[in-house]
């Protein structure tokens, strides 16, 4: 401790008023009526370590009118009901270490600035129902024995309560935080309610031992977050961060205009992700969900290479990513192919550019076995069968990859190469001498036989498919 504490006796804390240096808890009466006497608003009040009681409590705030200045509360013990309503606090707060036996009511009290409650422990309920705070708000590492509840409570700086343990029931239903609320580490007992929330959120490593219910209009973080019950999230023009999540129980996410990254996840009990506006999911990535849902989402951007259960996905209403048309042109049969635009996953499409976050996961036989699996389990026919052929494709790469030599050439670049080499040819022939133009002759010949190629590589590999419903490659 930090101050000189009082000489009534070796085991009391309390800071020591001179001249008697005793504690206010221990003064006589007539020098405690000179110490009350000695308080005014928005001076500073030193009590720390003492013992207030519930009659000790209120004549300090009555003596200080109810404004107290700069409020150093430091491992001062409350041994009955605090209630603080229209209490104003000009100045800072520290209650670091307080405890409080009996209820800590700060409704309807006031802080101008910043307010510590770092450690503090709390055996009865907490209300910081209403309170505004114009600072921040600190309770890290605090202990509520029972409910804590926070609703309708505007804190304009942040409120910390990383490495907080909420033993009961928790509610900030209807807060209004600005800076944002850190939860880093922190533990709910039971359930929390956490909904219609304005600001962000960092559940990052926290631990919810019950069922618990996040809404809020500002980008919501649940790194390594465990929930041993159901999970109920709604988010709206924002993000939402699931990387590495278990949760035990049900899973429910619903987004509009917002996104959501859930790669490596654990969701044991049923999982349902939906979408509304310009909703998408950016990664699936490693997650172990036996029964996922996927409704109005834009999945065009989402990494699924590593799904441990693509047999429990199931897919509706949602837009996956296209691949480029164009032709392809390798030294195996067919040399020269034709392709056409196809839904596609988005791990296909990184798949030739080797992301090194993709790690083993996104390799052609792992895409088609993923493929095979996804195409009985979205609801659009045109989906379903751009898959199959993308299966079979992943396969037939997967056997052995081909050596490009032209890895995706389009029918108007094809075009106009072919229209300036004959351009050329003729030019040579007009202007050139002999030698010059039998060059350019030959050349315009081989462009001329690529061309021909190119259609009956095309035709026939029209007709081998036709019949089928899968409309990715054509003559």
């Amino acid at each position: 401790m930090d101050w000189v504490t009082c000489a009534y006796s070796a085991a009391c804390t309390g800071v020591a008023h001179q001249p008697s240096g005793h504690c206010l808890a221990h003064l006589p009466p007539d020098d405690l009526a000179a110490a009350l006497a000695g308080m005014a608003p928005g001076r500073l009040l030193d009590l720390r370590g003492t013992v207030l009681t519930g009659d000790l409590l209120a004549r300090v705030l009555e003596a200080a009118g109810h404004r107290p200045g700069r409020t150093r509360l430091d491992r001062a013990r409350f041994t009955g009901d605090v209630r603080l309503a229209g209490v104003t606090f000009a100045g800072d707060v520290s209650l670091d270490g307080a405890r409080f036996d009996r209820l800590a009511s700060f409704f309807g009290a006031r802080f101008e600035r910043n307010v510590s409650l770092a450690g503090a422990v709390f055996a009865r309920e907490l209300s910081f129902h209403g309170v505004r705070a114009r600072g921040h708000v600190s309770l890290e590492r605090a202990v509520m024995s029972r409910d804590a509840l926070f609703g309708q409570a505007v804190l304009e700086r942040g409120l910390s309560c990383e490495r907080a343990r909420f033993d009961g029931y928790a509610t900030f239903d209807g807060a209004r935080i600005g800076d944002g609320a850190a939860f880093r580490g922190a533990r709910f007992g039971r359930t929390l309610s956490f909904r219609k929330v304005t600001g962000s959120a960092g559940f990052d490593g926290a631990h919810f031992a019950a069922d618990a219910y996040l809404s809020a209009t500002g980008r919501l973080s649940l790194v390594r977050a465990r929930a041993d019950g159901l999970l109920d999230m709604t988010v709206a023009g924002c993000g939402v961060d699931l990387r590495r999540t278990e949760v035990a129980g049900a899973t429910t996410l619903r987004l509009t205009d917002s996104y959501a990254d859930l790669e490596g996840a654990v969701l044991r009990g049923p999982a349902t992700v939906t979408g509304r506006g310009r909703s998408r999911v950016t990664s699936l990535r490693g997650v172990d969900a036996p029964s996922l849902a996927l409704s109005g989402l834009d999945l065009s951007a989402c990494r699924f290479a590593g799904l441990a259960h693509p047999s429990g996905v199931r897919v509706k209403d949602c837009t996956f990513a296209l691949t480029p048309r164009g032709l392809r042109v390798s030294v195996r049969r067919p040399m020269v192919r034709w392709f056409s635009r196809r839904s596609a996953l988005a791990d296909e499409r990184t798949l030739l550019t080797g992301d090194p976050q993709d790690g083993p996961w996104a390799t052609p036989g792992g895409l088609a076995d993923l493929y095979a699996e996804l195409r009985g389990r979205v609801d659009d026919r045109g989906t379903s069968d751009d898959f199959a052929f993308a299966a079979l494709e992943m396969r037939r790469q997967a056997a052995g990859r081909r050596w490009t030599i032209m890895p995706w050439l389009s029918a108007s670049s094809l075009a106009s190469f072919l229209v300036l080499s004959l351009v050329s040819s003729r030019a040579a022939c007009l202007v050139s001498s002999r030698r010059t133009g039998r060059f350019a002759a030959w050349f315009a010949l081989l462009a001329a036989v690529t061309a021909g190629a190119v259609l009956w590589t095309s035709a026939s590999h029209a007709e081998r498919r036709a019949g089928t419903h899968v409309p990715s490659v054509h003559g």
